[in-house]
């Protein structure tokens, strides 16, 4: 980060998500090389994320490591920070199709466990769970005990665990959600020595979304991660603001 040719990246990035090399290679005065180089080194750094569309490769923003900081470490010293980072977050997020990637030290069936166990989801998903019985084409419904009627609904599209995940999402919470109508969550487990890379993927989105849809996707998988390598549940103030006490029992 420290060099301001990478910085610039994503900056474009997050002005305009979703860039091919070409098209970023336009906004420098350097060769076809040298902004493959950066791009390469934002990547080793979880920044930035490459997905095949056809023949282009398209490049976009991965705001989580910048929420993984937050949550284990601005947040403890430096509390008046959280809005600024929170308004960051928002900029960050706002585009038509968002795509997310983290590292986790698990295996793909603890991971698979963990996005489709209701329990086991309740704890990093501000409380909220999620019931189906996981087949191809069965529906989902999601819930928090704090409220009467689903907070969510939708399809699985695809289920091939421990590896795909297609799921369409229909938001219920508020009127201004549901007037969204249905979007695509892609969930993908990929191991990587004795961890699992995973993406997420959220799409069909219109330009200009309520960004309540997909704002949230950092904290949710910050919390994922801390809960499997630590046992532990995200203690800042966002990830604590729908969250349900956890019995002692359950702890692990």
């Amino acid at each position: 980060m420290a060099d301001p040719t990478r910085r610039r990246l994503l900056d474009a990035l997050f002005k305009d998500d979703g860039q091919t090399l070409g098209a970023l290679e336009g906004r420098f005065r350097m060769t076809r090389f040298g902004v493959m180089k950066h791009l390469k080194q934002l990547e080793e750094a979880g920044l930035v994320v490459t997905k095949k569309r056809g023949r282009e490769k398209l490049h976009f923003l991965n705001p989580v490591p910048i929420r993984l900081v937050h949550d284990r470490w601005v947040s403890k010293y430096a509390e008046p920070w959280t809005s600024a980072l929170s308004g960051l977050k928002t900029k960050l997020e706002a585009r038509m199709e968002k795509v997310f990637e983290i590292y986790i030290k698990t295996t793909p069936e603890r991971l698979w466990e963990a996005i489709t166990d209701s329990e086991i989801r309740s704890k990093y998903n501000f409380g909220v769970r999620i019931d189906s019985d996981w087949t191809r084409g069965s529906k989902f419904e999601t819930s928090h005990p704090g409220t009467a009627a689903p907070l969510g609904e939708g399809e699985n599209l695809e289920v091939d665990p421990p590896r795909r995940l297609v799921q369409s999402m229909r938001a219920l919470w508020d009127d201004d959600v549901k007037k969204e109508g249905t979007s695509r969550v892609t969930w993908e487990i990929e191991p990587v020595g004795d961890s699992c890379r995973l993406t997420v993927t959220h799409d069909q989105l219109r330009e200009g979304a309520n960004e309540e849809l997909y704002g949230g996707w950092p904290m949710i998988l910050s919390g994922l991660k801390t809960w499997l390598e630590t046992g532990k549940l995200l203690t800042t103030p966002g990830s604590l603001m729908y969250a349900t006490p956890e019995p002692a029992s359950s702890k692990r």
